[in-house]
């Protein structure tokens, strides 16, 4: 039997463990990125274990997200990041440079080579060929220092692309496509893999789309061929010689597969307010709209500025719409000012953000109240945009495009024959603002700068003998990260100061959680399935850690969150009857006896609802390792004791 193209690039990493799936896996791993909302705190890690100098081929600090500096905070942090890389052996990408993602994709991804990073659109670099996952910081600071890597062996998802995508039809809608078919969860535990002949008409910078919102599967990462077109794009980039050929076995098996046919694709929106509500937008037409962001890490790519471009070129845009364009790279920037597009652009009325995250995050260019937003972006949950009640709708930016233009959802297939694009086959290579780190003998001399926003980390503590406590939070399905540590204009700021952001722990669920919680000294928190879905950022871990959440119960867990909360001491324990989600209420008193004991050896622990007198069966599902790290009282403490 052959391999698929994911399994091949874990066989040639594989620590420990073997390729069965469901079971643990170790990976080697070659690269990682960090960015600045969740880099301080992997950097803090870093020092905490007391490591001198990064051992990865690669690894590289990108500040991209807190970039709006209405305060000292986002300043001070990225001056940490500056010298604490310079210091470590890791390159730094100024603000200014680019979305990591983006960035990395034209300068660093290696096809068949192993990417984590602490941000969950990590696997945008599958577009290239790359294995690259999403993972919480405290695990990247593991990887720099030439740890292990742990995930469960994923099942193979393949999706058979046949042929090709229509005019005004992009990337966009392959993966809304692939949302549509799959949903949020569709993806959990597994390992999403493109290929049919449909690939070879997507570029790079197309692939790169379709991998990066597979995030929002709930997949472990998703990854394309490494073909003669990605040759192409690594040779415009001037690193052809990173170009290696990958391709599945003819004979590889898969545990699903799925056809997409592109020629037959319609554009698509998701709705309010998940990433798998989607609907043709034929069926939106006419809708009237308040605001379109285009950019992000999903689509600002060169091609999809010039499309975008090309559309507006002698265009106004409408007078009720707000239109944001914020190129992914200086290297997209700088080519679309020097080829007029950046002025067509001008020219039409757009506002050009700087080459970050900007609004995907909540970072400035949030809605009008009620305000209906559509956005090229990859994420639109509940309050997400900085606008509680907004109407967050993702689309592609030819579907962008044309809707700023009229003011209403306007389906672009209707508009005629797409203008012409033409990508250079060349691109401008200027690496000025990525610093290399000093050497070895020069880094002894540099000295760390702390600015008085970084407190110290949390460490949690060894499970308690038996656990008694109360029933602090219930909430229902789908709690995403946002949900549980919200990002933002506001909050971002705090993300290196955690009694601070514990102020903003789940407001979005209960905004008298975060004094709940510390008047009860913690306790535990219920929640429904695919919980902690969404970021990567561990902080929705590291902040109820402080908070003295001991233990969450859900029907189900997100592949990331679950490993950042057994990262910081904290249990996840799933419902062995669903049904028995519904015996819950908050405010009820619990206790799990033999606590301690349980999280060492057992799979089965029982759950004691001292208010009503019900005992209710739960699941612990960790491997020895894993539970190691639990009674450790979290990675950080186990890797000291371990070396």
């Amino acid at each position: 039997m052959g391999y698929t193209i994911a399994q091949k690039i874990i066989k040639n990493h594989l620590v420990s463990g073997e390729m069965i799936p469901g079971t643990e896996i170790g990976l080697r791993i070659d690269q990682t990125l960090t960015q600045d909302a969740t880099g301080t705190m992997a950097y803090l890690q870093l020092e905490a274990m007391g490591i001198e100098r990064v051992k990865t081929e690669l690894s590289v600090a990108y500040i991209d997200h807190n970039t709006l500096q209405a305060g000292f905070e986002n300043a001070d942090d990225h001056r940490y990041i500056q010298t604490v890389t310079k210091k470590h052996g890791v390159r730094f990408s100024r603000p200014g440079n680019g979305i990591c993602h983006q960035v990395h994709l034209e300068r660093f991804a290696v096809p068949g080579k192993t990417l984590i990073g602490s941000d969950s659109h990590t696997p945008t670099a599958g577009g290239i060929g790359m294995l690259g996952m999403g993972a919480g910081g405290l695990d990247v600071a593991v990887a720099m220092g030439g740890g292990t890597y742990y995930i469960t062996m994923p099942r193979i998802i393949h999706i058979n692309l046949v042929g090709k995508l229509s005019d005004y039809v992009g990337a966009k809608d392959i993966i809304l496509e692939v949302l549509r078919l799959l949903g949020v969860k569709g993806g959990v535990g597994a390992i999403v893999e493109y290929g049919g002949e449909g690939v070879a008409s997507l570029s790079v910078p197309q692939r790169a789309t379709v991998t990066n919102m597979g995030a929002e599967l709930g997949a472990t990462t998703s990854v394309f061929p490494s073909d003669e077109i990605t040759r192409a794009f690594l040779a415009a980039e001037e690193r052809e010689s990173d170009f290696t050929e990958l391709s599945a076995d003819a004979d590889a098996v898969y545990d699903e597969e799925y056809t997409v046919d592109l020629s037959a694709l319609k554009p698509l929106a998701a709705c309010p307010h998940s990433p798998d509500n989607v609907k043709p937008v034929s069926e939106l037409q006419g809708m009237k709209i308040n605001q379109v962001c285009i950019g992000s890490c999903t689509n600002s790519s060169m091609l999809d500025m010039l499309t975008v471009a090309a559309m507006l070129k002698g265009k106004t845009v409408h007078p009720d719409v707000s239109l944001s364009i914020s190129p992914g790279s200086k290297q997209v920037y700088t080519m679309l000012a020097q080829c007029g597009a950046l002025a067509d652009l001008i020219s039409a009325g757009a506002r050009i953000l700087e080459c970050a995250c900007g609004p995907c995050i909540g970072m400035g260019f949030s809605p009008k109240s009620a305000g209906v937003s559509l956005r090229t972006f990859n994420r639109n949950f509940l309050a997400r945009s900085g606008t509680a009640d907004a109407q967050v709708y993702l689309v592609s930016p030819e579907t962008a495009a044309a809707s700023a233009i009229t003011g209403v959802f306007t389906d672009p297939t209707t508009l005629g024959t797409a203008p012409a694009v033409q990508v250079p086959t060349h691109f401008v290579i200027n690496d000025n603002l990525i610093e290399i780190p000093a050497e070895a003998e020069e880094a002894k001399n540099i000295t760390v700068e702390r600015g008085p926003n970084i407190k110290p980390i949390p460490v949690g503590k060894a499970p308690e003998t038996s656990l008694s406590c109360e029933l602090v939070l219930k909430v229902g399905d789908n709690i995403t990260t946002d949900h549980i540590m919200p990002a933002g204009t506001k909050i971002l700021p705090y993300r290196s100061n955690v009694p601070k952001l514990s102020e903003f722990c789940f407001t979005v669920c209960d905004p008298a959680f975060p004094e709940r919680a510390k008047a009860k000294n913690g306790g535990i928190i219920v929640g429904g399935a695919n919980y902690g879905q969404g970021s990567s950022r561990e902080h929705a871990a590291l902040v109820p850690l402080y908070l003295g959440i001991k233990a969450v119960i859900a029907k189900s867990f997100a592949r990331i969150h679950v490993a950042n909360l057994i990262n910081f001491g904290i249990v996840p324990l799933t419902f062995e009857n669903p049904a028995d989600y519904d015996k819950l209420s908050e405010g009820c008193a619990l206790e799990i006896a033999g606590f301690a004991e349980g999280v060492a050896k057992e799979s089965r622990l029982i759950l004691k609802n001292l208010t009503s007198g019900e005992e209710i069966p739960l699941c612990l599902h960790a491997t020895e390792r894993q539970r190691a790290i639990l009674g450790a009282g979290g990675l950080l403490n186990y890797t000291k004791a371990n070396g």
